[in-house]
């Protein structure tokens, strides 16, 4: 707020948008990621961390899959529909609310999250986050969240394949996805750490400048 003769002036500040995804302890847990929502917000951005009853709509749609390709039973199918129709009832109110503003955007169901993740990396890569990381990724991007860190233990194996190892992928589909994958583990460096992250940030802000960055707060 400026004060000009007297009179308020509102400004709006631009700011740069920053998705975080990652293994599930680590995207959730302040000590585990050293605050990372915090150390974005003072750099200036404005932080979507996707929800985290994603995580358990993932882990039920799986079930679906296996199904369908494994051999598992026909009545884990069903069952596993009807826990997601559960899940779209549960957050049906708040989600109505939400389209109501323009400030705020609804992450897609999971079955759209498949549909994207499966262009990139196959739907039986389950392990940790698996296609799940990928499709997260991918909406943010399509929502206009271009900014994205990408987190997971350093010997988390399977996130490293299903997250930095679809990074170049995504970034070929979606030129504008600005993507950093950072490692936290007790024995990593916490400089090297906030190198890489700041090194997002001013690729960010320049695409901010620059007008080729439409994710905006």
């Amino acid at each position: 707020i400026r004060a000009f003769d007297g009179l308020e002036i509102h400004e709006t500040v631009r700011k740069p948008r920053v998705g975080i995804v990652g293994e599930i302890l680590v995207k959730f847990m302040p000590l585990a990621n050293n605050h990372l929502v915090e150390l974005l917000e003072a750099e200036g951005a404005e932080v979507t961390v996707p929800p985290f009853i994603g995580f358990l709509e993932y882990c039920t749609y799986d079930d679906i899959f296996k199904s369908k390709y494994l051999g598992t039973s026909v009545a884990s199918h069903y069952m596993s529909r009807l826990i997601l129709s559960i899940f779209d009832g549960i957050r049906k109110n708040v989600y109505a609310e939400i389209q109501k503003t323009s400030r705020f955007t609804i992450p897609e169901n999971i079955y759209e999250l498949s549909r994207y993740a499966e262009n990139i990396i196959q739907l039986g890569n389950q392990s940790g986050e698996g296609w799940f990381l990928t499709g997260e990724m991918v909406d943010l991007v399509k929502s206009g969240v271009n900014n994205i860190v990408c987190i997971q233990p350093f010997g988390c194996l399977p996130n490293h394949i299903v997250g930095k190892g679809t990074i170049k992928k995504i970034k070929t589909l979606y030129p504008q996805a600005n993507i950093v994958a950072v490692d936290y583990d007790p024995s990593a460096s916490k400089v090297n750490q906030l190198n890489r992250i700041k090194l997002m940030l001013e690729v960010a802000r320049e695409q901010l400048s620059d007008g080729k960055d439409c994710s905006t707060g």
